[in-house]
């Protein structure tokens, strides 16, 4: 199509008067470059004073990686941007893991990047004058970059779309809120296991977290002190739009950091901040509704769908290879230990909370399971794409499905999960059914920053070894 300059109100046929002879013009040559600028009037209508807007993409470890721009800068973003492949091939500490060969060695290329439509958002700091903006990353042929997470959830999800199932997923994210400033302090506000009435120091940091989040769009269902003091569940709405959903989970732990900063607090996603307390998960509970928007899961008698049990059977399939994303660093697999609800096997069962596939109370109507594995660090948009592989692994073959947990015996077999990261990764990278699905390339570049990371906490010789009289 030729590139014409046109006022946004009119090549959306919002108006065909033009409201404002002052109003910037754009050469507009698609209908998503005219919605973003309409996001941005619109945006702009509802905060005038915005100064500053952060503008970034999630890395592997969905820490975010930007840059801030003077809000003048907001619309000529229709035009895309510009920020180095070297983004996903950093490691937890921030630097360019060389070995991916995304770094000096093609020299630090920069790829186009594009603003995600409906993520302008107002920070949780000074949310009058500072914006929040998230991109996406093309290839060197101007498609989706499948090395970015965001795009590998993307490419699964329209798969499952094809054959006409639409997975319905809701959020829980776990995290402690520990203060900045010492003893004196957690202790007061220490909190119990569904404690009602918290701290006023803590309750007044989540009210805040609330506030912030309804003007992010965000809906927070539900506020729950966790298992160890200091410890909290946030709990999302359910959704099919499953790359908002991961959206909103990045924006929601970013608002939760700034805020706990605020009132001098931390805001601690570790999976295993303290060996001695509660680790800290991410749990996702999924329904699967067809074309016409019917829960699959339902049955109509006492005993389970068969589609459910054939879910269950491919998420069990893969998930020890999939710990590898699903704990995605050392101190991820100190969570997975005896007394804490954290699952150590493959396993499933109804209404149980030591399992990995949970089958929650429900009525029928409302059927859904549980996936319990992933931990408070891991990267959403990974853990639902393994999620959605397991879920079409099983609704695709003909697999066994493994007894509930209460059925099995002493010598029934136990599929255990992997207790350590490079065990985990092995299994990762020679799975050929997860290669598949998510492509040797992204596989090859996760398995080498992980394993650098890995390396690099194992080459610190501990204060215990020091200690050691050999």
């Amino acid at each position: 199509m030729n590139a014409v300059f046109v006022e946004l109100d009119h090549l959306l046929n919002i108006n065909n008067t033009v409201k404002n002879s002052n109003k910037e013009k754009y050469e507009i040559k698609s209908l998503e470059e005219a919605l973003f600028l309409e996001e941005v009037e619109h945006y702009l209508k509802n905060y005038p004073n915005t100064q500053h807007v952060d503008i970034y993409l999630y890395d592997l470890n969905g820490h975010l990686r930007g840059k801030r721009i003077d809000v003048k800068c907001l619309k000529p973003l229709t035009k895309a941007c510009y920020l180095p492949l070297s983004i996903y091939a950093m490691s937890l500490n921030g630097h360019v893991i060389e070995e991916t060969g995304l770094g000096k060695f093609i020299g630090e290329p920069d790829h186009l990047c594009q603003p995600i439509l409906g993520s302008l958002h107002p920070c949780a700091i000074d949310p009058e004058s500072n914006a929040q903006l998230l991109l996406t990353m093309k290839d060197a042929h101007y498609q989706d970059c499948l090395i970015e997470p965001r795009n590998l959830l993307k490419k699964i999800l329209k798969q499952l779309h094809e054959r006409n199932y639409r997975p319905c997923i809701a959020a829980e994210i776990e995290f402690y809120l520990q203060p900045l400033d010492g003893i004196e302090k957690a202790e007061e506000t220490t909190t119990q296991c569904f404690d009602i009435h918290l701290s006023d120091t803590h309750q007044k940091i989540l009210d805040e977290i609330e506030a912030i989040a309804k003007l992010q769009n965000i809906i927070i269902t539900g506020i729950i002190s966790e298992a160890s003091s200091g410890q909290y569940e946030l709990n999302l709405q359910h959704t099919c739009d499953l790359l908002k959903l991961c959206d909103q989970i990045m924006l929601l732990k970013r608002t939760i950091k700034q805020i706990s900063n605020k009132h001098g607090f931390r805001a601690n996603f570790l999976a295993k901040p303290d060996l001695l307390k509660a680790g800290s998960g991410m749990h996702f509970h999924m329904s699967l509704l067809d074309q016409d928007q019917n829960n699959i899961f339902s049955s109509q008698h006492t005993e389970l769908s068969v589609d459910l049990l054939n879910v269950i059977s491919g998420l069990l399939s893969l998930m020890p290879s999939s710990m590898a994303i699903l704990a995605p660093n050392l101190n991820s697999f100190r969570r997975f230990k005896m007394g804490h609800h954290a699952p150590l096997e493959a396993n499933w069962g109804l209404n149980n909370r030591n399992v990995a596939i949970r089958i929650p109370c429900s009525d029928q109507e409302n059927q859904r399971l549980e996936y319990r594995v992933a931990g408070a660090d891991c990267n959403p948009y990974l853990s639902i794409a393994m999620i959605l592989i397991g879920t079409l692994y099983g609704l695709t073959h003909q697999l066994e499905v493994p007894k509930q947990i209460n059925q099995l015996t002493f010598k029934s077999k136990h599929h255990l999960l992997p207790i350590e990261q490079l065990e985990a990764l092995k299994l990762f990278k020679n799975n050929k059914i997860l290669v598949d699905y998510l492509g040797k390339a992204f596989i090859d570049l996760w398995c080498t920053v992980k394993q650098a990371e890995h390396q690099s906490v194992y080459s610190q010789i501990t204060s215990v070894e020091k200690g050691w009289d050999v």
